[in-house]
């Protein structure tokens, strides 16, 4: 009994055995298996390693290039606000030089109109004026020049509605009457051409008159008697003795009738500048002075001197006095505006 249990044993012992080394055996493929398998996910993860290194290297150079750029796109923009800034207070500078300078303008040309209303009492020039600057704030379109174009169109109605009164064309009146002295004829010369013409007989009548009054010669009168009664026809028709029923005009030597001439011009010239300073006195008294020289030195029959006293009389109807106006508002507009701007 003894030899089967111990024999039992060692068959049990063997098959342990060969468990165990089989057992051993399949782990130790296992492990080699195992360790292999590891060993090739380290090396894969060493490669990924590798390459996520590489990447986050590559990301890194990615970023700091992009953080450059950034910063000089961010140095750029600061660059572009700073020159935004700067035009715009450069506009902002430029847009109120500009007013200034218009308004200047405008002052001047104002104060120049205001000039000539009050000088010479020149409408049309301080109607145009106000246009004109009326014209140059409306192009403006700022809210700002709403106060002084209220006041230029005010003016502007108020100068519309005066009486017009032709000045250009009363003064190119004076121009042609002053053209036209030189040729006016004077009284004194048509006179004489009268008298000639009266006083002279025409050829043939005057033989036939000293026919019919010549006595019959006789065939005995002496040379000396034939001698005396020439002389006695000449010395008659030397002295002439006429009826005068007007009073004639005055005898004037050459350079009296020139300086008439002149002085006369003269008169036309001082109505001209009268009537540009709307002096209705002056013009009034130079017109009746040059009419009335007209009338007493030069022919009045004449045509030119019929036109001529016509021109005058039609410059003596038209009335040149008024109450000047005044642009005042306007100017007053203007200033108020620039000082309110320069506070």
């Amino acid at each position: 009994m003894s030899r089967g249990a111990s024999r039992t044993t060692a068959i049990a012992l063997v098959l342990l055995a060969v468990i165990v080394a089989a057992l051993w055996l399949d782990t130790r493929g296992r492990i080699g298996s195992t360790q292999e398998e590891l060993a090739r996910r380290l090396h894969e993860i060493e490669i990924e390693s590798r390459d996520a290194h590489l990447a986050g290297k590559q990301a890194q150079e990615g970023l700091r290039d992009a953080q450059a750029k950034i910063g000089a796109l961010e140095a750029k923009l600061a660059e572009s606000q700073n020159q935004q800034v700067a035009l715009e207070a450069l506009y902002q500078e430029l847009s109120r030089n500009r007013d200034e300078w218009q308004l200047a303008e405008i002052e001047q040309v104002l104060a120049i109109a205001q000039q000539q209303l009050q000088l010479s009492g020149n409408v049309r020039a301080a109607l145009l004026a106000l246009q004109l600057a009326e014209g140059r704030l409306s192009r403006a379109d700022r809210p700002q020049f709403l106060p002084v174009r209220r006041a230029l169109a005010r003016d502007i109605e108020r100068l519309k509605s005066l009486p017009a009164l032709d000045v250009p064309g009363l003064s190119l009146t004076l121009d042609r009457l002053v053209a036209s002295v030189d040729a006016l004829p004077l009284a004194f010369d048509e006179r004489i051409d009268r008298t000639e013409r009266t006083e002279r007989p025409a050829p043939a009548k005057a033989a036939a008159a000293a026919a019919k009054s010549a006595p019959t010669a006789a065939p005995e009168e002496s040379h000396l008697e034939r001698l005396g009664s020439e002389v006695w026809r000449e010395l008659r028709q030397l002295v002439v003795v006429r009826r005068i029923d007007a009073p004639e005009p005055p005898l004037l030597l050459p350079p009296q009738a020139y300086f008439l001439r002149e002085n006369l011009k003269l008169r036309l010239l001082n109505a001209r500048l009268a009537l540009l300073t709307r002096d209705e006195a002056g013009y009034r008294e130079d017109l009746r002075t040059a009419q009335s020289w007209l009338q007493r030195y030069f022919d009045a029959r004449a045509k030119a001197s019929q036109a001529a006293l016509a021109q005058l009389k039609q410059l003596s109807s038209a009335s040149i006095s008024f109450e000047p106006p005044s642009i005042s508002d306007s100017l007053e507009a203007v200033r108020t505006f620039k000082s309110r701007r320069e506070r």
